[in-house]
């Protein structure tokens, strides 16, 4: 099958690399284009159009595809269909239109629960046991289009980086089959009910309420890890809380309970596994707290 590819994250590179090993002929590859990243602003392409030139793929970077241009270009490549996986751009209807088996999204999620932006991060700070990937038919609305395939993935204690990896392979591996089998895998509309929206994340959300109890704290850790990472300030330095786990302790919340550093939340504890200062690589509390002392009874803001 002659495919459009559309995906930037590494979430997508597995998509990416299943189409080719099927066999599937890849027309090209479309996806964000480079941006300045870091404190030297160099611009950084983005893991798909790394992996996509190591394939020696060609690679497409529009900044927006609402141009007659950029759609007519679109549409001379004479795809069969266009795979999209976490691309980071509405897809206008004349694009949608242009293959002639239309766009199949790879989407993190068990729809119609968590549509949008940042399926795998809601999961975790609601608490969902379970989620998995769509494959779906895509249409003009935000993820509403019928499904054509489902598989389940129980999130158990896995943070955002973890669950993110093992969903991308799950959805490579079942959009595979679903182009390797259209007649098996046949349509069928969202449900109507269980509708959930996945807003992006905003970094703010990152701050750690140490008033929250510690159940939501610990799901708030794993779903900004590892990146951006839950944070707290002492004394005035940022560190992030990157894997904790619930303890049954208590004290006012914020407080610090102990030299393992249990940090007390609105009700019950919970025990920091790996920490982060500024500028510095992830550590165990035990190598923060010997060159950075925070003593039992310290509150953190």
């Amino acid at each position: 099958m002659r495919v459009i590819f559309m995906g930037s994250p590494p979430f997508a590179v597995p998509t990416l690399e299943a189409l080719v090993a099927a066999g599937h002929e890849i027309a090209a590859v479309y996806c964000q284009p480079p941006r300045p990243a870091q404190r030297g602003k160099k611009l950084q392409r983005t893991a798909v159009h790394v992996r996509a030139e190591e394939l020696a793929l060609e690679v497409r970077t529009p900044a927006r595809l609402r141009g007659e241009e950029e759609q007519r270009a679109f549409a001379e490549l004479g795809a069969d269909a266009a795979v999209v996986a976490a691309y980071g751009l509405i897809l206008p209807q004349p694009v949608l239109d242009a293959p002639r088996r239309g766009c199949v999204n790879v989407h993190a999620s068990l729809l119609p629960r968590w549509r949008g932006a940042a399926p795998v991060h809601r999961a975790i700070m609601a608490g969902d046991e379970v989620t998995g990937v769509t494959i779906m038919q895509m249409e003009a609305g935000l993820d509403t289009g019928p499904m054509l395939a489902m598989a389940e993935l129980p999130i158990g204690r896995r943070n955002a980086g973890e669950l993110t990896e093992d969903l991308a392979r799950l959805g490579a591996s079942l959009l595979v089959d679903v182009l390797a089998d259209p007649a098996n895998f046949p349509a069928e509309p969202q449900p109507a009910g269980g509708v959930t929206y996945a807003a992006k994340i905003d970094k703010a959300e990152a701050r750690i309420d140490w008033m929250q109890s510690a159940v939501q704290v610990e799901r708030q850790v794993r779903a900004f890890a590892p990146a951006p990472g839950a944070w707290f300030e002492v004394g005035g330095e940022r560190v992030k809380l990157l894997a904790a786990e619930v303890v049954e302790s208590s004290g006012e919340a914020g407080e610090v309970l102990d030299e393992a550093l249990t940090i007390a939340c609105g009700a019950g504890a919970v025990r920091a596994g790996v920490v982060q200062r500024a500028g510095r690589g992830p550590m165990t509390p035990s190598e923060l707290l010997r060159g950075f002392p925070v003593p039992a009874g310290t509150m953190l803001a």
